[in-house]
């Protein structure tokens, strides 16, 4: 029998034991035919190489991520994981969707014609996040929207569900209809799940309604809520503490969790993706072979990919060869049995991939420095402020108070140890802005401005005075979308996002690049977190506890309601 490739010599993971075996590998018709030593004579390959007994392991399966957050496309995000042994995703679109809708989940399913590494994704189940209420964005997705685009190709599931309140206490809410339409039209689909802090009957009854998976920040005593309810834990690297790893290893709980990346911004990507926390979860304790079955047999399952996620007949031959098990050093990776890195990194150029209104999407006239004026309540005196306390390491926030004078019926904030923050309606339907104030874990001069704010993405600029906010809001406007840090009236450092103000379709070596530079300036500026950009991006995020803001104010994210800045 002929066969298209052979590999021979190679210590061969074996998902259904957990364990490696040394063999050979016969590949026909991009599938794994056989597996072992005793009859590989039988066959006739095409093509063969040796193994030199390489470690084989099946590509990794990333079922919970967005690829918007890398601030690239589709095109050039695939570029970026093959290296890092990455074949599959599942990417919830619900940022481009915030923008522009259904068209924006179409645009990024046909942006992408390669077939180097599989995308799926998920239908956005909370766009906007929370409410119209409480949020502008540019799209906004209902009832019949999910019944337009649940059929189509690369659709695998419901995207996390993230307006709990709802869910739990309205069966007649919009995302009860919405997975009404998935049990009706799709029940074999997955209806996966975002909700941090609920426990006991709110997590009973969050699961009652079918959503069974969570992603969010997780701690041992969520992770046995939990998986003590029948949910599947999607741990992201931010959950990767030493006692959540050892709980999971203790407990055996292999088979109710796996790893996904959710976020990783550009300049990390050049680095690492799910391989990352493989090494990270080998490195913390965890047996290498329970780490790669969490990272490429526990996700496939939880998405219905019967066709991956395992080295065996009929499966689809997608594998990764190592030389070394424990650093996780990657020497070949194969799609489908064909060769798609070999050590050899080379970024292809991609532009105009998206319909051209997506590259004028920012609605908004240019500001001044009398934008960030703040009327207060009284003339003069002082006056107790709700402010956003920036934690360094968490995306979560919490609210303190504090006094700062008014002057002629003006608040002064520049006076103030506080940053000002402001976010514009861009999309041109209210004309809104909410103001606010932070401290903590954030900038002591200067400002950062950008369109890339979770999950409505109007544009938000954060600043120590209103001169150098002008200049950081203005230079976004200009260019339809970035983001962008300035210090005594210059720019620091700045990337253009010109594709619905979020992504670039600049080879992701130089977006990574530059997107540094913007990390290290917010450092110089004394922004200290250990995700500096995606802290200030989710400052906007209403569905982050506790205390956010967006285009229509401050936002008590328990209570989903709007919240004055004065406590008067």
């Amino acid at each position: 029998m002929v066969v298209d490739l052979v590999i021979k010599d190679v210590q061969v993971y074996n998902a259904y034991f957990k364990e490696f075996e040394s063999a050979d590998v016969a590949i026909l018709e991009g599938k794994f035919l056989y597996i072992g030593k005793e009859e590989i004579n039988r066959l006739e390959p095409k093509i063969e190489i040796n193994g030199n007994n390489n470690y084989m392991i099946p590509g990794l399966i990333d079922i919970h991520m967005h690829i918007e957050s890398s601030m690239t496309t589709p095109y050039h995000f695939a570029q970026g994981i093959i290296p890092h042994g990455t074949t599959t995703i599942v990417s919830d679109p619900h940022e481009i969707a915030n923008v522009f809708g259904t068209e924006g989940i179409k645009a990024m399913i046909d942006s992408y014609t390669e077939n180097a590494v599989d995308i799926f994704y998920g239908v956005p189940s909370s766009v906007p996040s929370t409410s119209e209420a409480l949020e502008t964005t540019g799209g906004v997705i209902k009832e019949g929207d999910v019944k337009d685009i649940i059929g189509l190709d690369k659709i695998c599931c419901l995207g996390e569900v993230m307006n709990f309140k709802d869910l739990i206490g309205d069966k007649d809410s919009l995302i009860n209809n919405i997975i009404n339409i998935f049990k009706e039209r799709a029940p074999h689909m997955q209806l996966e799940g975002h909700c941090p802090k609920i426990w006991g009957l709110d997590l009973a009854k969050y699961i009652y309604t079918g959503v069974d998976a969570d992603h969010t920040h997780q701690t041992v005593k969520s992770i046995e809520d939990k998986i003590k309810n029948g949910m599947f834990i999607e741990i992201q690297e931010k959950s990767m503490t030493q006692e959540n790893i050892d709980y999971l290893v203790k407990n055996n709980l292999y088979e109710h969790f796996c790893f996904v990346t959710d976020d990783v911004m550009t300049d990390k990507l050049l680095d690492g993706h799910l391989n990352t926390l493989v090494k990270k979860a080998i490195d913390m304790g965890m047996p290498p072979e329970m780490a790669i079955y969490c990272a490429t047999y526990t996700p496939s399952r939880r998405m219905g990919f019967r066709d991956r996620g395992a080295i065996s007949p009929g499966k689809i031959a997608d594998f990764i060869l190592l030389s070394d098990l424990n650093t996780f050093n990657i020497n070949a990776v194969y799609k489908m049995g064909r060769e798609i890195f070999n050590g050899n990194i080379m970024y292809k150029d991609g532009r105009n991939q998206f319909p051209k209104e997506f590259y004028r999407s920012v609605n908004l006239d240019k500001v001044s420095k009398d934008s960030f004026l703040i009327d207060a309540p009284i003339d003069n005196g002082d006056i107790t402020c709700r402010i956003i306390h920036v934690n360094s390491n968490s995306t979560f926030t919490n609210e303190v108070e504090g006094n700062i004078q008014v002057l002629s019926g003006r608040l002064d904030w520049e006076q103030s140890p506080y940053c000002l923050i402001s976010v514009f309606d861009r999309y041109g339907k209210s004309n809104n802005v909410g103001y606010g104030l932070v401290t903590g874990s954030a900038i002591n001069e200067g400002a950062v401005a950008s369109t890339y704010a979770h999950d409505h993405h109007n544009l938000m600029v954060m600043g120590k005075n209103s001169r150098d906010m002008t200049i950081a809001t203005n230079w976004i406007i200009e260019n339809q979308g970035g983001y962008c840090v300035v210090k005594d009236g210059e720019v620091l450092a700045a990337i253009k996002l010109p594709v619905a103000g979020i992504l670039s379709e600049e080879k992701i070596d130089i977006l990574g690049t530059d997107l540094k530079k913007v990390r290290d300036a917010m450092k110089k500026l004394g922004y200290n977190h250990y995700n500096e950009i995606m802290s200030f991006s989710t400052l906007s995020l209403p569905v982050s506890h506790d205390l956010k803001i967006t285009d229509k104010g401050l936002i008590d994210v328990k209570e989903q309601k709007i919240v004055s800045l004065f406590k008067i």
